[in-house]
């Protein structure tokens, strides 16, 4: 009761704040929806692409588990950068460092439960984006081919690679749903934050049922929004080449992820050195800790600077840019146009970070 329906909560907080309870009731979806789908996945290298088929052809109701699920993955990251963006922008880092620090960590785990996910189908994708992406770890000096050969559990992406795969993502969800009580818990040590900035604003009124009403329209729009998609266009965010079973002869004309980490995956590409570019993808992710470093160093809020509102809006039109260069063609002219934007990617929130206190400099500047 005290920890959730009595909650002071700051009266002026915004639909913003519906976002981390509709995250926290689609990873309970993801969560129902994957066990259910497991009890039917194969997973074996020969039978797994045809279990897949199983479960949408001859399974009751499988069709709307398996496309629940691989949809879901899509809008829990679509509000998940929602809720970062909003973190980002009213500077929630600089005043819960703790929900921030643990929040970062449940999009590691979560990228990295998405990424075994999209292995498990063993389509063309699939196999191939596997291959690829565990390459990686072969640009680390001394280490990348042991590693490699390691999480492959082979000289290739095999049965022992698909049998890891499924166990750390059926595993993963749960030791996500920890960080996401720990996440809870330093977030209800002294309530929300506001538009304001201010922990300490004296206008507060009960959670329930002021902000439980917001939360249940919330739900109805968002699931509303997922299930349109479930029903009437489940294949939308599958590439095509997914849709063949994995074969290790043939090599796709395009290899790329699912949207989400496209920004990511685009990064990768237009940095030419293999090691410089793992250096570059790690760190667009990674650098996300780096942001409390502000409320020790930085006094000004967003709601109250031009400079950073103007900052920040640049560094989301950087974002889409990068998300759509990653989905085009490993070519002319965009992974040049991806390398000025992978500059700007990570200079843009040193600007947001240290400099928005000097809003004269940068006005000078302009």
């Amino acid at each position: 009761m005290e920890s959730l329906l009595s909650l002071p909560s700051p009266i002026n907080i915004s639909i913003w704040w519906n976002i981390g309870s509709l995250l926290g009731l689609l990873l309970t979806m993801q969560i129902i929806t994957g066990i259910f789908l497991s009890l039917h996945y194969t997973a074996d290298m020969l039978n797994t692409f045809w279990s897949i088929i199983h479960i949408m052809r001859d399974v009751p109701g499988g069709w709307l588990f398996r496309a629940a699920h691989a949809n879901g993955a899509s809008m829990f990251f679509l509000l998940m950068y929602l809720h970062i963006g909003r973190g980002m922008y009213y500077q929630s880092y600089s005043l819960r460092t703790n929900t921030w620090m643990t929040g970062v960590t449940i999009f590691l785990l979560s990228m990295a439960t998405a990424f075994l996910g999209y292995v498990l189908p063993w389509g063309q994708m699939s196999y191939w984006g596997a291959t690829v992406i565990t390459n990686l770890l072969s640009a680390i000096p001394y280490l990348g081919d042991t590693l490699v050969t390691w999480v492959w559990g082979g000289f290739s992406v095999n049965q022992a690679t698909l049998n890891r795969f499924f166990s750390f993502h059926f595993l993963l969800p749960f030791i996500l749903s920890v960080f996401v009580l720990i996440h809870l818990l330093f977030l209800h040590d002294k309530g929300s934050s506001n538009p304001l900035g201010n922990l300490n604003h004296i206008s507060k009124i009960s959670f329930h049922p002021y902000f439980t009403y917001k939360d249940i329209v919330g739900v109805f729009v968002v699931f509303s929004c997922l299930f349109s998609v479930v029903f009437f266009y489940p294949n939308i965010f599958t590439d095509p080449e997914n849709f063949m079973e994995a074969n290790p002869m043939v090599t796709p004309t395009h290899i790329q992820p699912e949207w989400y980490f496209l920004f990511a995956y685009a990064i990768l590409r237009s940095v030419p050195s293999k090691i410089g570019g793992v250096v570059a993808l790690v760190c667009s992710v990674l650098y996300l800790y780096l942001f409390p470093l502000a409320s020790t160093i930085r006094s000004s809020h967003t709601a109250y600077s031009s400079p950073s509102q103007v900052l920040f809006w640049f560094y989301v039109i950087i974002f889409i840019l990068l998300t759509w260069l990653g989905a085009c063609p490993v070519e002319e002219p965009y992974i040049s146009l991806a390398q000025p934007l992978t500059v700007l990617f990570f200079i843009t929130p040193v600007l947001y970070i240290f400099f928005i206190d000097y809003d004269m400099i940068f006005y000078f500047a302009c």
